[in-house]
């Protein structure tokens, strides 16, 4: 009969996603990992298989918990200010990270996913559940006035896409708030139309 597992798999999985998370997954070892999540390397290897299989679990765990909850939360809100909300949390995460460890997601999209059709194709998933929620909001937002139909929603999702990826890319290397804050604000400024900002200024 097997023994029962005398450790909190959710709690380990926190663990191991914040280890590769910050050293990314080639400079994440087993020590690293036994390290950060406190049990051994044959625990680690009979509940999550080998290190590939477990960064696997890991990235799944951050898109889950973090990126698909937070489009959950803002799908809720008014659709212009549910897409200013979903550029909160990276922003401030962005500007005030002492480590400065980006996102997980693009740090995968630029560290594995272009070696490995796997994790690419996984990364590439998550992208598009971004996109279609920004696309969904922009298309709510046209409708009912609070977004310009001056581009096309397609393309008004692509930009915004770009810019997350812009947002979380340079926060590793210049996480300055100026131009951090710029960049999203810029880009939120072009789903306004300038005729009725115009109005709302005068």
């Amino acid at each position: 009969m097997a023994r029962p597992r005398e450790f909190d798999e959710e709690q380990v999985l926190d663990a191991a996603t914040r280890c590769f998370w910050a050293r990314g997954y080639e400079l994440t070892s087993v020590r690293d990992l036994v390290q950060h999540t406190g049990i051994t390397s044959a625990s680690l290897y009979n509940a999550f298989g080998d290190k590939r299989a477990l960064y696997g679990r890991a990235l799944d765990h951050y898109i889950e918990s973090g990126i698909a909850e937070r489009i959950r939360r803002c799908s809720l809100m008014a659709p212009r200010a549910g897409l200013a909300a979903f550029f909160d949390e990276p922003l401030e995460r962005s500007i005030s990270d002492p480590d400065h460890k980006g996102c997980m997601l693009i740090n995968a999209s630029l560290e594995v996913a272009p070696h490995d059709a796997g994790f690419r194709e996984v990364v590439a998933d998550a992208l598009r559940r971004i996109e279609a929620f920004f696309l969904d909001r922009i298309t709510a937002g046209q409708a009912d006035g609070s977004v310009t139909r001056r581009l096309a929603p397609q393309d008004l999702a692509a930009h915004l896409l770009g810019t997350l990826m812009g947002l979380r890319t340079l926060s590793r290397v210049r996480p300055e708030p100026a131009l951090l804050t710029a960049l999203v604000q810029t880009a939120l400024a072009l789903l306004d139309d300038p005729a009725t900002a115009e109005t709302s200024a005068g």
